[in-house]
């Protein structure tokens, strides 16, 4: 079975050094970023099964990578993560096509388990 890729985009850099190790023990190759303008440049360059975002951040929001991957690679599970959660921004998310919504603090291996099955189709 092919390996799944996930591409996990926070800017707070301890959301992705947390998270990779626990990815990669589930056999996820994991490509971690923390600047939107550099994931969504990777994200023109290849797919992966799972994109895991924040919503806020210094230039493209989560909501914009949402929007381009559902355009661009429709297949592609997007999770949402984010501080600012509002029942507004969860239905928007969903709306777009978002796999999940989720507000910080949520526990790794809790989200580890929600990116398995994204990338096992829901």
């Amino acid at each position: 079975m092919a390996e799944k890729s996930v591409l996990v985009l926070d800017d707070e850099p301890i959301v992705g050094d947390r998270l990779k190790p626990v990815l990669e023990r589930e056999g996820f190759e994991v490509e971690i970023f923390t600047e939107s303008e550099r994931a969504l440049e990777r994200l023109k360059e290849r797919s992966f099964h799972v994109l895991v975002t924040d919503m806020k951040m210094k230039g493209p929001s989560g909501m914009d990578l949402l929007r381009f991957i559902k355009e661009k690679a429709p297949s592609t599970q997007v999770i949402v993560i984010t501080g600012y959660a509002t029942i507004e921004t969860s239905h928007e998310a969903q709306a777009l096509g978002a796999f999940q919504f989720i507000a910080k603090p949520f526990k790794m291996k809790e989200l580890a388990k929600l990116v398995s099955k994204a990338a096992r189709g829901g």
